[in-house]
């Protein structure tokens, strides 16, 4: 946790400029133009997460491993930009069939720029990738506070000052664009060395190929639901759903660099011949996780309505349930079986992992959009995320287990972190909204100050939560400013 630190604080920061977006757009767009934004960038992530295939990924398994990182990064540069173009001249060429699937003629405006933003994405992805994976946390977590600054810059400031979405489509393309450029220039501009070899690449792929045909299948899997509604109702209903469907700031925030951290942590513990100590490792990650995440999850269950009010407005009231029954998939997260598999090369699991859950979630997906509309939707999405977890569980006790010593499903459990945090959690939200309930509503002096407003009750309400779940972890002997000191970015003593 001390080396996810400074990528934990950086995304704190970014969070909050990631939470502006829809706070920003939910309001100036309409809400046609809106669901039209969500389709477009369902697209953009969908093929963003699948045409890397693993390789980038694959820098946490080599670069720990390796003493010449540099032909690693090179060869990584050179396919992802070749899968970039194949995205960008794809999506050109299916973009009239997807705008016809999707009943949604806008789709078409933004063709060029969208396939141009998809592209350049795929080939800059690995840029903060190849710090994580060479220990480098603060020099990362630097680089996201700046890229992840300038993304919201590109989105908010042309929808904020009436320009519309064309124009925030043309700003994110030179966003992407730039940050193409500085990934060569930061992962291999100031080196000298080759760029490709064949054999190291050969390994490389034999070790993303399994990870990458994973994620052919998790991700349209993962996706499924939000591409059927799509299909299924008209642009702004599709916008009171994909509202629904928004993924809190602070579970990336925790559990990407928590993952990214604990990979690299494996490949250095199997490295010194210290395989065993991997149990305690995942153990810790689980723990902290808990810790973070699951009081954040129940109060948010609990204030849903009025968070999604203060977020996206009024008009995106009846997004509230589906928000509700979507954070249920979010605990299913304390656990980061996929970093722990990936990093004991247990990447051929992933993949029989994630075809069971693709083949669970077509029935799934069907039966809740036929049956119960927006509200079945996100219900198969749950349930197939249970199906998906259960799965990788059955392998995690193998991928850790070391010298023939393989530990039960309860021994990666910690028990006590989760039972305290879930514990904490339901008594802080339970006071949390005894505060909204009590406070009287507050009038905004004017309509553009309505948003402000909204969240100074959600702010005093989270105050008030907070310092319950402190309360609870102080008296079952859990010191926060202990916890939060192993957040702080230092070096062990006696560590070279």
């Amino acid at each position: 946790m001390r080396q996810a630190g400074p990528l934990i604080a950086a995304r704190l920061f970014t969070a909050v400029l990631t939470l502006s977006i829809p706070l920003v757009l939910a309001r100036v767009l309409p809400l046609a133009e809106y669901g039209t934004y969500k389709q477009l960038f369902l697209i953009a992530l969908t093929l963003s997460s699948i045409l890397p295939f693993g390789v980038g990924q694959s820098l946490y398994y080599f670069i720990p491993r390796t003493a010449d990182p540099r032909v690693y990064f090179g060869q990584t540069l050179l396919f992802l930009l070749a899968a970039g173009a194949v995205a960008a001249v794809g999506l050109f060429a299916a973009m009239p069939h997807v705008a016809a699937a999707f009943a949604n003629p806008g789709l078409l405006e933004h063709r060029l720029p969208l396939a141009l933003y998809t592209g350049f994405t795929v080939a800059a992805s690995p840029l903060e990738l190849s710090m994580t994976s060479q220990g480098q946390t603060r020099r990362s977590a630097a680089t996201y506070l700046v890229w992840d600054s300038a993304r919201a810059a590109a989105f908010v400031v042309p929808a904020a000052t009436g320009r519309g979405l064309g124009a925030m489509m043309t700003a994110l393309t030179a966003f992407a664009a730039l940050r193409l450029v500085a990934a060569w220039v930061v992962m291999v501009g100031a080196k000298r060395g080759p760029l490709f070899d064949r054999r190291l690449f050969a390994a490389q792929l034999a070790y993303a190929v399994p990870f990458g045909m994973a994620m052919l299948v998790a991700i349209p899997q993962q996706y499924a639901h939000q591409y059927v509604v799509a299909s299924t109702v008209a642009p702004a209903l599709f916008a009171i759903y994909a509202a629904g469907c928004f993924d809190p700031p602070f579970v990336d925030l925790l559990y990407t660099p928590t993952g990214e951290v604990l990979m690299v942590r494996l490949g250095a513990l199997e490295k010194a011949g210290r395989a065993g100590e991997s149990v305690a490792a995942f153990r810790e990650a689980a723990a902290h996780l808990a810790r973070y995440l699951l009081p954040g999850v129940v109060f948010l269950w609990a204030i849903a309505p009025e968070f999604v009010i203060a977020v996206f407005g009024q008009r995106f009231a009846a997004s509230a349930t589906v928000f509700r029954i979507w954070l249920l998939a979010i605990p299913f997260g304390i656990f980061p079986m996929d970093a722990a598999l990936r990093a004991r090369n247990e990447t051929r699991h992933l993949l029989r992992a994630y075809v069971v859950k693709a083949l669970a979630t077509v029935p799934l997906v069907w039966a809740g959009v036929t049956r119960f509309g927006i509200v079945g939707g996100v219900a198969s999405y749950v349930a197939a995320e249970l199906v998906g977890k259960t799965t990788l569980a059955a392998r995690l006790p193998r991928a850790l287990s070391d010298a023939g010593v393989r530990p039960t499903l309860q021994a990666l459990v910690p028990w006590s972190e989760v039972s305290r945090a879930a514990i904490g959690g339901a008594l802080a939200a339970i006071g949390g909204v005894v505060v909204l309930r009590a406070a009287p509503a507050l009038e905004a002096p004017s309509a553009a100050a309505t948003a402000l407003y909204r969240f100074v009750p959600l702010a005093i309400a989270g105050a008030v939560g907070a310092a319950i779940y402190l309360a609870v972890l102080w008296m079952t002997g859990v010191r926060p400013a202990t916890v939060l000191g192993t957040l702080r970015s230092r070096r062990p003593a006696g560590a070279p």
